[in-house]
């Protein structure tokens, strides 16, 4: 019996998607609707698994057929046209994502605090904190998030299209977004 109820993908086993803040995101563009998005991910080999019905919300759920357990590596999140909103992409068995060269998932929360704040200093941005006390820089239209694995801690990513203002996109986010173990 495998007890190991705490995996997290080495780099090595994870797709590497690219993100280009509120455009891009792996072969996924942030302005696809459901089907879309469905079937970029199963052409990348992701089944599908719907998650039934939030208030206001569509959510879908993906992982890899072989995924260690039945949490989905990828959440996808429509509104009630059916428009993308919001990719959560889990630490644990999520795919890698790299924005300006910044590795987001699967890593130690302090260790990507250093590369953000290294790449704002670089980059003369701004840093935004998350409630959770998480940074990432300006722009990046992203919140960064914290998962157990066992007795350690690693990064997930909630990517959105912010517009103007990010903490609307942020704070109108589903619920469901932030309570994940």
């Amino acid at each position: 019996m495998d007890t190991d109820m705490w995996p997290v993908l080495p780099d090595a086993e994870r797709d590497d998607w690219n993100y280009l803040p509120g455009r891009t995101l792996g072969p996924l563009r942030m302005d696809m609707h459901r089907g879309e998005v469905i079937a970029a991910l199963a052409a990348h080999g992701f089944v599908t698994r719907l998650d039934g019905y939030g208030p206001g919300w569509d959510p879908v759920s993906f992982s890899k057929q072989d995924t260690p357990m039945s949490q989905g590596a990828v959440e996808c999140y429509f509104s009630t046209n059916g428009e993308l909103a919001y990719v959560r992409v889990d630490g644990r068995l999520g795919p890698q994502v790299s924005c300006e060269g910044i590795r987001l998932v699967g890593r130690v929360p302090s260790q990507l605090a250093q590369d953000m704040e290294a790449h704002a200093v670089k980059h003369d941005t701004g840093l935004r904190f998350s409630p959770s006390g998480d940074i990432s820089c300006d722009g990046f239209q992203l919140e960064i998030g914290a998962q157990r694995a066992g007795d350690r801690i690693v990064t997930s990513a909630l990517f959105f299209v912010a517009g103007d203002d990010p903490s609307v996109a942020r704070d109108g986010a589903p619920a469901a977004v932030w309570h994940r173990w």
